[in-house]
């Protein structure tokens, strides 16, 4: 839409205007605005931002200036100028149409040459009118007055190129001048808060320093304006006087916050230089170092302001020395990001994903990494920070000014949406919202040419600078990196030196950054177009690689990765090409040592990392499916070794799979134990099926049926990663087969399962234990079901009996396995219960395995099987209830632990919240038990102290912020109180 050169060209009707409201031709007559003689104004009204609103506000201000209207009318028609600031603020903002229409004369500020008045020339106003002599309530109304008076000058400047060809305010000048502002009110509440509190006392000696965007000379039009106070002497009088000048400026001016000062609001309010001093150096957070960066004394005691910035300053740049820096600043992150509910986190302008938060956070880190070696980013302002970091070659000279760009950008839509009610508020309109849009687009100066529609083009533009802030988030630490590494063979100049790029590389979390840095040369240095594309793929996945606990090893495991899999096509275009596989691969490289093992050997797997109809293709796979498969592909081959091979390859391939879905949280503790429970049980039946075979010959008949139980957790289908198959092997002769050609043969079959399954191999061992057999380790290997019978009904001791509670056929012969376990219940569950003596002899070998099984040096609260509350408290409790109660409670027939615990529940043999108990404690035990096989590549069972494993540890067990210390402090939690339940069942 553009201005007509001949100004007598007729004006449409009121809709052309932009004018919907019902009233508005009513409104155009009373104002005596007609399309003959006003054609100028009535183009610039039409122009404005909200042409109904702007016209609503020059009604009920003609209304307010009653004859007065004659002089305001004459000058619209005259002053251009005067049009386009007057329509441009009353149809961006309702709350300065309010005010204009309360002081109606405030529309002369708005006419003829406008300018900005200076710093001094601002506060000097404020003062004087705090000074006045008068009360002091009148004075707040003036202050109070001319501060929106202030206010209202600046957004018309800012908002005249809306509807006029005005001079566009540059935005860093909106920034500043809002902060001179903000100065200037602070300057005048305090001078009254020293008159009101002090009356004729002495004045004391009390410095503002402001923090936050006002610090920075970036202020919003509505924001909190950020304080600490510091005093020469921290006394009642002083303190007053500074919580009567936040009083005051938050009911006249804007709010003043001091949450940033020491110790937050359970702070002091005001301390002295030297207090302050002491905090830093003892007790202060990293995040409160960065707050520092924008520090600025602003009013009251410039002397005693200055010292304070002299004093704290050079804390600043030395604070990325910190030893925990880089687990703060992620805190922080995870702390900002949790700050957004889901359902508005595409609306959010600051704290979204792609926001203003997001490059602030950025360039701040930036600053701290590198500002003690480089003076030159001693800056407070974000954008001046940008140039700079951009300028030392810190971050690349273009990204650094299409991030300024971006933000520039966001920053203006900020304005607008605060100025339209002068209301705090970083939210967008709902994007299905198109009057709201449109007017977000107009007051943005968004008019497209030709027939593009401005609603669309703010949609689509909001849509790319939050991607091109992403993306640049991602570059704006590594790209420098990559561009110097690349061809150079590290050789680094300009600004980012070897060392400025691993102090860079150690800020976001490498703790071996000259290592990063190796495989960084080695990945991108490759000759061809792997080396291009990694150069491409690499910031954003050096990205996601430092949100993980340990980026160092998940680095090395990328780079060993890429060089396994570089002869596959699919590898790096997958990568390139969807952004979510790429993402997750990386959290779990940089969280496990298991899974990156079994990728390399099962690269399909990272095919299943992508999105498909349904969800993530990791989960698109059903365990019964897997088992048959498994099956099926080893029977394809007669050779044991060959057979074996191949059930191992998709047993890998499956472990790969459960352990990505585990790691990403995709799958819950009990879907993993059912699915690694079904794979062990493949291989069983697929080994038995493949000896069976191989030692038969022609078409010959198997001498005796085998079935093969699964005792343990294999039995009660509750497998860890790091779990042996307990099983026990029994056989029955087919007809006219002695019982003794039937066991040696049926032994020969196990030993030669054993064997196979046995054979060393890179991936995950396939032990088999066979301890739980009658006479443990001195008893045969194999026995008939008869045998079984009466070895269970004369010698069964009691913990033969309570390892009985968890028999469960997993392979050969389904109905023998189904009789051997119809047999054995009479023995685990008889008819009138177990003995009071079977029971006191449960609980002294539970007290005998509770005082000599712990592990040498081991930690009892944090053993996660043997522990205190860990998994063999809560399953040897679940047991001896079962031992006792399965007699007369038929769902205690049960091998599962938690199947079991919610019978006692529902069987009221425990309170419902000692079973709960017991039950977190076990999924809790679990969950670790996993995860620390997941994390250390090999079965372990006991937790790490503090530090980066641990917080692996977190991560892969689902702690909701991967923070050791909070996932420790719950584990400890949780099995203590389980723990009290075990002890109170055992020694009932």
């Amino acid at each position: 839409m553009t201005r007509p050169a001949d100004a007598r060209r007729a004006v449409p009707g009121v809709g052309r205007l932009g004018l919907v409201h019902p009233t508005a031709a009513a409104d155009l007559a009373g104002l005596g605005w007609d399309s003959g003689a006003h054609v100028d104004l009535l183009w610039s009204l039409s122009r404005a931002p909200d042409a109904d609103a702007a016209l609503l506000a020059m009604v009920r201000l003609a209304e307010a200036l009653g004859p007065d209207w004659a002089e305001l009318d004459a000058a619209l028609s005259g002053d251009r100028g005067l049009r386009g600031r007057l329509f441009a603020v009353c149809g961006s903002s309702l709350a300065l149409g309010d005010h204009l229409v309360a002081h109606p004369r405030s529309w002369r500020l708005l006419a003829g040459t406008v300018t900005l008045p200076g710093r001094e020339e601002l506060r000097t106003a404020f003062t004087d009118c705090a000074d006045s002599g008068d009360d002091v309530e009148t004075r707040l109304d003036r202050l109070r007055v001319l501060y929106l008076d202030r206010l209202l000058v600046l957004a018309a400047l800012d908002l005249a190129s809306v509807v006029e060809d005005e001079p566009v305010v540059p935005f860093p000048a909106v920034g500043a001048h809002l902060s001179d502002l903000a100065d200037a009110a602070l300057a005048a509440a305090l001078l009254l808060a020293q008159e009101i509190v002090c009356g004729d006392r002495p004045r004391p000696r009390l410095a503002v320093i402001a923090m936050g965007k006002c610090g920075g000379r970036e202020l919003n039009y509505v924001s909190d304006v950020d304080v600490i106070f510091v005093a020469e002497h921290a006394d009642s009088l002083t303190a007053r006087v500074a919580g009567e000048m936040m009083r005051l400026a938050s009911e006249t001016f804007f709010a003043v916050d001091a949450g940033l000062r020491p110790e937050g609001k359970q702070g002091e309010l005001v301390r002295t230089l030297d207090s302050h001093i002491a905090y830093y150096q003892r007790w202060a957070k990293t995040w409160e170092f960065q707050a520092l960066l924008k520090a600025r004394p602003a009013v009251g005691d410039a002397e005693l302001g200055e010292q304070y910035l002299a004093a704290l300053q050079p804390m600043v740049w030395t604070a990325s020395e910190r030893t925990d820096f880089v687990t703060e600043v992620q805190a922080m992150r995870r702390r900002v990001e949790r700050l957004v509910p889901a359902d508005v986190r595409a609306r959010e302008i600051k704290l979204g994903t792609g926001g203003l938060r997001d490059v602030e956070f950025a360039v701040q880190l930036l600053q701290l990494v590198h500002g003690r070696a480089d003076e030159s980013l001693h800056v407070a302002s974000t954008m001046d920070a940008l140039a700079a970091l951009g300028a030392r070659g810190y971050v690349g000279r273009d990204d650094a000014a299409n991030l300024a760009a971006s933000y520039e950008f966001l920053r203006l839509l900020e304005h607008r949406l605060q100025l339209q009610r002068l209301k705090r508020t970083h939210l967008l309109p709902s994007l299905d919202d198109d009057e709201a849009l449109r007017w977000l687009a107009r007051a943005a100066h968004i008019r497209p040419e030709g027939r593009r529609d401005a609603l669309g083009v703010l949609r689509a533009e909001i849509r790319r600078q939050n991607l091109r802030v992403s993306r640049l988030h991602a570059k704006l630490f590594y790209q420098p990196l990559l561009e110097l590494i690349a061809g150079s063979g590290l050789q680094f100049t300009d600004g980012l030196t070897t060392e400025a790029a691993q102090r860079q590389l150690a800020a976001l979390g490498y703790e071996a950054p000259q290592s990063a840095l190796s495989h960084l040369d080695a990945l991108i240095n490759q000759s061809g177009r792997r080396g291009t594309v990694q150069a491409v793929l690499l910031p954003g996945l050096l990205d996601w690689l430092s949100d993980t606990p340990d980026p160092d090893t998940g680095l090395l495991a990328y780079r060993r990765l890429s060089e396994a899999l570089s002869g596959l096509h699919w590898y790096l275009a997958t990568l390139r090409d969807e952004s979510a596989v790429a993402k997750r691969l990386m959290r779990v490289l940089g969280t496990s040592a298991y899974v990156p093992e079994l990728l390399m050997r099962a690269p399909d797997v990272l095919q299943s990392y992508g999105d498909g109809p349904n969800g993530p293709k990791l989960l698109d796979t059903d365990p019964d499916a897997v088992f048959g498969a498994l099956i099926r592909s080893a029977g394809r081959y007669a050779d044991p070794v060959r057979a074996i091979a191949t059930a191992r390859a998709l047993r890998r391939h499956e472990l790969a799979r459960i352990g990505s879905a585990d790691l990403l949280g995709l799958l819950d503790v009990r879907a993993v134990c059912a699915a690694l429970t079904s794979v062990w049980a493949a291989v069983l039946q697929a080994a038995l099926n493949v000896v069976v075979r191989a030692n038969l010959s022609g078409g010959e008949e198997p001498p005796a049926r085998i079935a093969v139980i699964g005792m343990g957790r294999l039995g009660g289908r509750e497998l860890g990663y790091g779990s042996d198959a307990d099983v026990m092997f029994v056989c029955e002769p087919v007809a006219g087969v002695e019982d003794s050609t039937a066991v040696r043969w049926a032994a020969s079959m196990a030993e030669q399962v054993r064997a196979l399954l046995g054979t060393p191999s890179v991936d995950p061992p396939l032990d088999i234990d066979i301890d739980l057999r009658p006479e443990g380790r001195s008893g045969p290997l194999v026995r008939t079901l008869g045998s079984y019978a009466a070895y269970y009904a004369q010698w069964a001791q009691p913990w033969e009996i309570q390892a009985l509670l968890r028999a469960h056929t997993v392979a050969g012969d389904a109905d023998l396995g189904h009789r051997f376990l119809l047999m054995i219940d009479q023995t685990r569950y008889p008819p009138e219960g177990v003995s009071e003596q079977a029971v006191r002899e449960i609980r002294r070998i539970k007290a005998r395995v509770d005082a000599e099984r712990l592990p040498r040096g081991a930690d009892p609260n944090t053993h996660t099987k043997l522990g205190r509350g860990g998994l063999a408290d809560v399953e040897w409790t679940v047991q001896l209830l079962q031992l006792r109660h399965a007699h007369r409670v038929p769902a205690l027939h049960n091998t599962s632990t938690l199947e079991s615990l919610d019978a006692i529940a529902e069987a009221a043999l425990l309170p419902a919240e000692e079973v709960d108990l017991l039950r977190q404690a076990w999924l809790t035990a679990t969950r670790a038990r996993n995860a620390l096989v997941l994390v250390r590549g090999k079965p372990t069972d006991q937790l790490p102290g503090p530090g980066r494993q641990l917080n692996a540890v977190a991560a892969a067990a689902g702690w909701h912020n991967g923070d050791g210390g909070e996932f420790l402090d719950n584990y400890l939690r949780v099995t203590r109180r389980a723990k009290s339940v075990v002890r109170r069942v055992f020694d009932e």
